[in-house]
């Protein structure tokens, strides 16, 4: 087994990855080797995993061939040499940059190199961006820096420019389906129905085939065309599905939230169960703020799965409608597919997806999100009401 061994599909990508991390002889000064990469690919394609992978391959002895001791706190991000930056806000803050940047300067430990890792480049704005780009420009000569982004344009042009570029692309239906029948364990027709699901996303097909409740979410998601029958069950079914979005957000980020608190807490030498002296109220409610961001982010991405579901299933109902039976993505809902097909044309089924892409569009706006969905509902139940 090496480090490449989850990297499904990206033979290209692994093999300049592999030959960088073997160029480099171990340590730093070492020909064919760059200070700075740039992994792009479309959501599912494994940015985070490769970029892990690729740290571990530099922190390993043989290059990350077999998973040593090394290879495997690199790729559970344990690594004392190695730094990952992920965020669930908007943007990376110009404040986290610098510090990354301070990190940076450290020797490494028990390596050859310092790995930095940012998984979420493409959310620094271009002040932020311009913080990085003196460290990529000038780095340590022991540091390196991996940078993921879905493509090169979405980092500041004086970036990309200095980083190699190493493309990712997304994995066969085929390949994911393997991968979670041999590592995961999961049955081979669940596989392949997750691997489908999930649209060739590695993380959400694990999670479909490993998680009941996942699944039946989905169906769920997937009745809810046949229950907008009026505007009364429209605006109803509006209400719930942000309610139960806001409500699984909550659930995902409430002990993180008090773990930070308290931690905040803490250092400002507040105890527990006492009141906050106004002092340092500031530093709290900047906090709370930073905290609130980031729910109303996880919010929005439990609403926005939900519209890709249904954009998965009005994309197979467009094919059946043009008389193609491949390369549907929810097996086993071809009845229901047929179905749908059948009641509508493919000129409305267009519509619908349009009105599917509006909201996504939306989502990113300050538009209230329960208007966003109760007018993707509407749009759904009859798409000319839209229709300009």
């Amino acid at each position: 087994m090496s480090v490449w061994d989850d990297l499904v599909g990206q033979d290209a990508a692994i093999e300049q990855l592999r030959q960088a991390a073997h160029a480099t002889g171990g340590g730093p000064g070492a020909a064919a080797m760059t200070h700075a990469w740039l992994l792009t690919g479309p959501p599912g394609s494994g940015r985070s995993n490769a970029a892990r992978a690729f740290a571990a391959a530099l922190l390993s002895p043989d290059g990350g061939e077999s998973l040593g001791p090394e290879a495997q706190r690199a790729l559970a991000g344990t690594h004392e040499s190695m730094t990952i930056m992920a965020t669930q806000k908007s943007l990376i803050t110009i404040d986290e940059v610098r510090e990354l940047v301070s990190q940076a300067q450290s020797a490494p430990v028990n390596a050859p190199w310092r790995v930095m890792i940012i998984e979420d480049a493409d959310r620094m704005a271009e002040r932020t961006s311009n913080v990085l780009l003196k460290a990529i420009e000038e780095p340590p000569p022991a540091t390196v820096w991996i940078l993921c982004a879905p493509s090169p344009q979405d980092v500041l042009t004086t970036i990309r420019s200095r980083c190699r570029i190493v493309t990712l692309r997304i994995p066969p239906t085929e390949a994911i389906a393997e991968l979670l029948h041999t590592r995961d364990g999961v049955d081979e027709q669940t596989a392949v129905w997750a691997a489908a699901a999930a649209q060739n996303h590695i993380g959400r097909a694990k999670h479909l085939a490993t998680n009941d409740d996942a699944r039946t979410r989905r169906a769920r998601i997937l009745d809810i065309p046949q229950t907008l029958t009026s505007l009364g069950s429209t605006v109803r079914m509006a209400g719930r599905i942000v309610e139960e979005a806001t409500d699984r957000a909550k659930e995902r980020s409430a002990e993180r939230d008090a773990a930070e608190r308290a931690a905040l807490l803490e250092t400002l030498g507040v105890e527990p169960g006492k009141a906050v002296p106004p002092s340092v109220r500031s530093q709290v409610r900047r906090l709370e703020e930073e905290q609130k961001r980031r729910g109303v982010r996880a919010r929005n991405d439990e609403i926005d799965a939900m519209l890709l579901e249904l954009l998965s299933l009005y994309r197979d109902v467009l094919l059946c409608q043009l008389g193609l039976t491949e390369g549907w993505i929810n097996r086993g809902d071809e009845e229901r597919i047929r179905e749908q097909a059948a009641a509508s044309d493919a000129l409305s089924t267009l519509r619908r997806i349009d009105v599917i892409g509006q909201a996504r569009t939306r989502l990113s706006t300050n538009m209230t999100p329960l208007l966003i969905v109760e007018a993707a509902f509407i749009g759904l139940s009859n798409p000319w009401l839209t229709a300009e």
